[in-house]
């Protein structure tokens, strides 16, 4: 649907047509942005920062130069849960949902680029696993919704009914933007729930929703709770994602969050333990943490959801992958094995790519801004995490930051949210079709 309006289907790949999708909702929502409407005070915001905050919301970041309640208006922060809605369940899904909705035929190179925007494995069945998908995330959303309305229409009045709508989106799409700055001082986000065990389970499930994938919950749908028949990779995101939760948690417990009330101590370390994975929300002072724990925050940034989900990062997947071929080194086994079934080199190969790009640009984009801004070189790699991995956590700099590092974390936005491999298949569409090897030679690595 959108290659066809955009009239460049045999001319685009899949991989194109999702990067310049993303790119032209960014545009259009950053002039959106721009309009007097948009803004409380009637004013023409910059477009450098109407377009950080267009990327940071299409690529579900959370990452702000503005406040999100007390300067953006309700038109503004409608745009900008538009963009969050839009960037969390992927362009090119929404656009091929709305042609269905419409009556149209869905091409065979429609279907293609709906493939790789789910990272679905096989073409058949994607115009129903699309519909399937929304009508669960709209669910999902509105229940969320109808949850968070007693809490914050008890305390925001008749407001607390847009707040619950906007933070429901905002945790289900892993986003991380918040309307807390009117109520609880700018940039607060959801410190003021820190001790709420019933708010902090809510916007917990809704991210781990939004976070485990599309595929995944076509998989658990199907299955229900017969985990032995669920598909390998389903059983990877579960067990991966379940152990960057309670491993995070106990160590926050017992550490950042050790003098707290019994009840804070919890909620907090199991909050923290969850948002990093690319939800944004927070409900502790993160420039009062450890450099360990704001360490382990980094790494659970960088690692990021699962493939075909709300979620931004390396993917659980691809660390999951990493760790496998590990064990298989250490015991010299030719293939990395994963419940019974072995993964393929070109998997295995995939995942080293996607590490050593998020790595390189995260650290050489922290040297950048660090070196711009003059700020320490853990403060920036704080941010370039962050926004790689769309997360939107930040030690409060972003505001600050100068043009030329705010425009570095766009760059790092986008790629983390349209995903590196799809960056470079778009870049090199062409194969090699060469068949010429090389004769091989050893060497030494480790």
């Amino acid at each position: 649907c959108l290659s066809k309006h955009i009239g460049f289907q045999n001319k685009l790949s899949s991989f194109q047509i999702i990067i310049l999708g993303f790119a032209g909702v960014i545009v259009l929502g950053a002039l959106l942005l721009m309009l007097p409407i948009s803004t409380q005070n009637g004013a023409v915001t910059p477009f450098s920062k109407t377009l950080f905050t267009a990327t940071s919301a299409v690529c579900v970041t959370g990452l702000v130069v503005f406040d999100t309640a007390s300067y953006w208006s309700g038109f503004g922060q409608l745009i900008i849960l538009i963009m969050i809605q839009i960037g969390g369940l992927g362009v090119i899904s929404v656009a091929s949902f709305l042609s269905m909705l419409a009556g149209r035929k869905i091409s065979l190179m429609q279907r293609q680029t709906m493939q790789n925007a789910l990272s679905a494995p096989q073409m058949g069945g994607i115009v129903k696993l699309t519909r399937f998908i929304f009508l669960v995330s709209f669910a999902i959303e509105g229940i969320g919704a109808l949850l968070l309305m007693p809490v914050f229409m008890t305390k925001y009045g008749i407001r607390g009914i847009w707040m619950a709508v906007f933070h429901s989106v905002s945790a289900f799409c892993n986003a991380g933007f918040d309307l807390m700055g009117n109520q609880t001082g700018q940039y607060s986000s959801l410190t003021s729930f820190a001790g709420s065990g019933y708010v902090t389970l809510v916007i917990c499930l809704l991210i781990m929703i939004g976070g485990i994938g599309f595929l995944t919950w076509k998989d658990i749908a199907v299955k229900k709770t017969r985990f032995k028949e669920y598909s390998m990779q389903t059983k990877v995101i579960l067990v991966t994602t379940a152990i960057l939760i309670v491993i995070p948690a106990v160590f926050f417990f017992f550490s950042d969050f050790a003098n707290e009330p019994l009840k804070d101590r919890i909620c907090m370390s199991v909050f923290q333990a969850v948002t990093p994975r690319t939800a944004g929300f927070n409900t502790a002072d993160l420039n009062k943490m450890s450099d360990a724990g704001r360490s382990v925050m980094m790494l659970l940034m960088l690692i990021g959801g699962s493939p075909g989900s709300t979620a931004g990062g390396m993917k659980t997947t691809t660390i999951a992958v990493l760790f496998a071929n590990a064990i298989a080194v250490f015991r010299k086994r030719q293939n990395a094995n994963c419940y019974g079934r072995r993964i393929d080199d070109s998997t295995v190969k995939n995942a080293s790519a996607i590490l050593f790009m998020y790595v390189f640009f995260s650290m050489l984009s922290a040297i950048i801004i660090s070196i711009t801004d003059g700020i320490s070189m853990q403060m920036g790699m704080f941010e370039t995490f962050s926004a790689i991995g769309t997360v939107g956590l930040t030690l409060g700099i972003t505001p600050t930051l100068s043009a030329v590092s705010r425009f570095v974390l766009i760059l790092l936005m986008f790629f983390g949210r349209v995903g590196g491999l799809t960056i470079i298949y778009a870049a090199f569409s062409q194969k090699d079709a060469s068949t010429l090897k090389y004769p091989m030679e050893n060497i030494t690595v480790g």
